[in-house]
């Protein structure tokens, strides 16, 4: 199944029919829910901890599950709820769930909805999740033809051209960087910079440009140096085909770490991420900067777990 490119893949759109919203009454027609996405996350993340205790579902619904409880976290965020507010809310809920009975009749009425909700959404093979700027798509289609990506943003900078996500034959895949550069020249090396939550507690968000470019120009959506890490691609390749930016002859892979990938796990969807590219100069290094809108980078991932399991 494939859903239209244009759907928005977030929680206003995509509610679940049950809302869980206490153990003494834990189901709500999807009909009568006004939920706000603070609510949403909620929801989907008591049903997610309640799973993790009670094993209520396949993995597939489970993965699908906390797929949502992602894309609920990222509307809230865009909305306005403060971090610490939805900490907050997914402690409530885990507080909540630790505390269900595994047996109880509430328990699996709201887990017969969340089976009939997310049994259409277990099947899909591709998805898209519009951002801000630039769009992740997911793909975790079943093929022995070479790596593919499974989720990924383009991305242009200057004359060249990026990809960045995950990309495998099978899914997840590896968190990497695929870059094309019209002048020629190969990067040494690739590192991944984003904010640093132990130096930076909320996301840099610089405004002042747009009301004339339309939206916050990624670029102004990272925080400066003192407040990043980074974290170094771990290998150099070449990109096979299908795993260049559409349109290129030829391309350079970059292997990151899978923690880079929890560390972009945790940030808001509204900031930015910056790969660089490093290059040789006659008078010390050269880099290019490439950015990456982290919008529903969480939700994506969990796709891709759908597909895994």
């Amino acid at each position: 199944m494939i859903i239209s490119p244009r759907a928005r893949a977030t929680a206003e759109a995509g509610r679940w029919p049950a809302a869980v919203v206490g153990l003494a009454a834990l189901v709500v027609a999807g009909s009568a829910l006004a939920a706000s996405a603070a609510d949403l996350y909620y929801e989907r993340t008591l049903m997610a901890a309640v799973d993790t205790r009670c094993r209520l579902f396949e993995p597939a619904i489970g993965a699908a599950l906390k797929s949502a409880a992602a894309q609920a976290r990222g509307a809230a965020l865009r909305s306005g709820v403060a971090q610490d507010s939805l900490v907050s809310v997914e402690r409530r809920a885990r507080s909540r769930a630790a505390s269900a009975r595994c047996d109880s009749p509430d328990i699996a009425t709201a887990a017969t909805r969340v089976r009939t909700a997310f049994k259409g959404y277990a099947q899909l093979t591709r998805m898209t999740w519009p951002g801000d700027i630039a769009d992740w798509r997911g793909d975790r289609t079943v093929t022995r033809l070479g790596p593919l990506w499974r989720l990924s943003q383009a991305s242009s900078f200057g004359h060249d051209r990026m990809i960045f996500g995950f990309g495998g034959e099978d899914t997840p895949g590896a968190l990497l960087a695929a870059a094309s550069f019209t002048d020629g020249r190969t990067p040494y090396a690739a590192r991944l910079v984003m904010r640093d939550p132990a130096r930076a507690g909320q996301p840099y968000l610089d405004g002042r440009k747009a009301a004339s470019r339309g939206g916050i120009p990624l670029a102004d959506r990272t925080p400066p140096p003192q407040a990043t890490r980074a974290f170094a691609a771990e290998a150099r390749s070449t990109a096979s085909e299908r795993l260049r930016p559409a349109g290129t002859k030829s391309a350079i892979l970059f292997r990151f770490p899978m923690r880079a990938a929890d560390a972009l796990d945790g940030l808001d969807p509204r900031e930015a991420v910056a790969v660089e590219f490093v290059f040789a100069g006659a008078t010390g290094d050269q880099v290019r900067r490439a950015y990456v809108e982290v919008g529903d980078f969480a939700a994506g991932r969990a796709f891709l777990q759908v597909g895994s399991r």
